[in-house]
């Protein structure tokens, strides 16, 4: 339970800005963001014969508690890219994948990206993307960015998912003044240009500290929602 609190911790006080949470995701958050990995999004995961390999991006997987979740639910030819620019946090990726034994069983899958999102390099569309980047943290140019990324690394019929603390934001932006309440309403009005169309599912997650909203997206609207 405890895996990867301390550097958590230490990254959060050093570079809080990219972190965005003084704790790791909980269980139960990891696993609502992971909950689309080897499924459909209604939710109904066909059988593993008739299942196509799929593309797995994590960006921002930290000390790579939900990288785990998604681990676990990788089918035997799905792989799994992770881009993360917070040094300390790629070297216990890579660590992990050398010595835990969930993650031993994709590394042969698994690429590790030290990099931001921006920077990554690849003509590869994915099937499944999640997100643990603290968008709330970033000023709104780098937010619309973000989610102009995710719409184009989406594949088709592909899912994003993508988490943010219950009410945080909107408490601030009420007692916040200035450019930073400027800022905070400006990434409410870019997430609901996402939202509002493209929202196919939220799950409140209470048991988690604080508590979640995980937000899932597919651009693709010539699926079924």
């Amino acid at each position: 339970m405890f895996r990867g609190y301390g550097a958590f911790i230490r990254e959060f006080l050093r570079a809080s800005y990219t972190t965005g949470a003084v704790l790791p995701s909980g269980p139960t958050l990891c696993k609502t963001l992971a909950s689309y990995i080897g499924t459909e999004p209604e939710g109904r995961g066909p059988s593993e014969e008739l299942r196509r390999a799929r593309r797995v991006l994590e960006v921002g997987p930290g000390t790579g508690c939900v990288t785990r979740e998604i681990a676990k639910r990788l089918g035997p030819d799905d792989t799994l890219d992770l881009v993360e620019c917070n040094p300390t946090f790629v070297a216990n990726l890579r660590r992990m994948l050398e010595k835990d034994p969930v993650m031993q069983t994709v590394a042969g899958r698994t690429r590790v990206f030290d990099c931001y999102l921006q920077e990554l390099e690849t003509d590869t569309q994915y099937d499944r993307i999640v997100s643990g980047l603290p968008l709330n943290n970033f000023p709104v140019e780098l937010v619309s960015e973000i989610l102009s990324l995710f719409e184009s690394l989406s594949a088709p019929g592909g899912t994003v998912s993508w988490f943010e603390y219950v009410a945080i934001r909107r408490m601030k932006s009420a007692v916040s003044f200035g450019k930073d309440g400027k800022r905070l309403r400006g990434i409410t009005a870019a997430l609901e240009a996402i939202l509002q169309p493209y929202e196919f599912r939220r799950q409140a997650v209470w048991a988690n500290v604080p508590p979640a909203w995980v937000h899932h997206v597919r651009f693709d609207q010539t699926q079924p929602r």
